[in-house]
């Protein structure tokens, strides 16, 4: 992360003392995004709730991370969760990209790691849905909720978890601690 944030530095530096362009200019741009990741990043990682982790594999690639949510309390207690972020270039007039790449019997989550969260829809009905003042903290807070006060039953994206949950309450709990410990260890 230093590292784009010092090619910023760098590149800022280079402007002021160029008389004219160059092709490699195009080359050494920096975008709007990768200049508010910057920010965003070292703000988010100021204001990470405990149970949550980010991993940056590329340092110079600040719009594509992975974060682990371990939960410490409810049903996926014990659990860790990864989800794979990836922000386009459009944003922040756009919402990132996000997939949970455990496995996991989520009433707003599927099998196949798709999210229901509003704050990840370009266009919501309810007025939740992005808008150009999130920011990654938000993202990220918002996927912790998902496992405690915004684990929602009654608007599912899985509607076999959530009628799972309506039927029989302790084998839906029974089901989620077989899939921690079957994925999410």
């Amino acid at each position: 992360m230093l590292t784009l944030a010092s090619k910023l530095k760098r590149d800022d530096g280079l402007k002021g003392s160029r008389s004219s362009a160059t092709a490699s200019d195009s080359t050494r741009r920096v975008s709007v995004r990768d200049k508010l990741l910057v920010k965003e990043v070292a703000e988010l990682e100021a204001n990470l709730p405990c149970t949550c982790k980010v991993h940056f594999p590329d340092p110079d690639k600040l719009h594509c991370f992975q974060l682990t949510v371990t939960p410490d309390e409810g049903y996926y207690q014990g659990g860790k969760f990864q989800f794979e972020t990836e922000v386009p270039d459009a944003y922040n007039m756009v919402p990132p990209k996000v997939k949970c790449l455990t496995r996991i019997w989520h009433p707003n989550i599927t099998e196949t790691g798709d999210i229901c969260l509003s704050l990840l829809r370009e266009h919501s009905i309810d007025g939740t849905g992005w808008a150009p003042t999130r920011t990654l903290k938000d993202v990220v807070w918002g996927l912790n909720s998902l496992f405690t006060d915004l684990l929602n039953f009654d608007d599912p994206l899985n509607i076999e978890a959530a009628e799972h949950h309506l039927r029989d309450k302790e084998d839906f709990r029974n089901k989620v601690e077989d899939y921690i410990k079957r994925y999410a260890r």
